[in-house]
């Protein structure tokens, strides 16, 4: 079962169905028992850093969390999930992360290139990867983001993607995953890599 964690930030509905749709079972939940339970985790999350980081604490789920990772499970952050996983970001200020992977968020910087970066992008694979398994060489995905983790280690770099910059757009270490894009959002490509993940074991 993949719990889906709940801290009122997250586009759960669509996730929860998306998943769903691919033949997973997943529950949305912010039950540290049911966390600790389930074989997989997905950390969605819309909205400011700052209060992202604020709930989880609020409600108890920092530990679970990381005791899901420290067990080997596989974990999937989808956009604010993320960038929630690095040291520090500097949206509306300087706020701590949860800081499993080194790193750090920050805003794009200042172009004609329109911010928020949203639409429809692709992506180059820096490395193979389960989670991108049947999918095309460069595939499109959709994204609505203003900030984008920069990691200390490039090597955690899954795909990185160009706006104007080239930016990190998913990142894959031991067991965690995560992508700036929204494969709940992204139509075939999307549905792909969520099938991918919940075949994990």
């Amino acid at each position: 079962m993949i719990a889906v964690i709940d801290y009122d930030m997250g586009n759960l509905r669509s996730v929860t169905k998306a998943l769903e749709k691919v033949g997973a079972k997943a529950a949305v939940t912010r039950d540290p028992k049911v966390i600790n339970g389930a074989s997989h985790i997905v950390l969605p999350g819309v909205g400011a850093f700052k209060d992202c980081m604020r709930n989880l604490n609020d409600y108890g789920l920092i530990e679970p969390i990381l005791k899901s990772i420290e067990a080997g499970k596989p974990f999937l952050g989808i956009c604010l999930g993320l960038q929630l996983l690095f040291e520090e970001s500097t949206e509306f200020g300087l706020y701590r992360g949860l800081g499993v992977i080194k790193g750090n968020v920050v805003r794009f910087p200042e172009s004609d290139l329109k911010v928020p970066h949203m639409g429809w992008n692709n992506v180059k694979a820096h490395k193979g990867s389960a989670l991108l398994k049947g999918l095309p060489e460069s595939p499109f995905f959709y994204f609505v983001h203003s900030y984008y983790a920069v990691p200390e280690d490039k090597g955690v770099n899954l795909t990185t993607t160009d706006y104007g910059i080239e930016f990190t757009s998913s990142i894959e270490k031991d067991n965690i995953m995560a992508c700036q894009f929204h494969p709940e959002k992204s139509q075939k490509a999307g549905l792909k890599v969520l099938k991918n993940f919940s075949e994990l074991s």
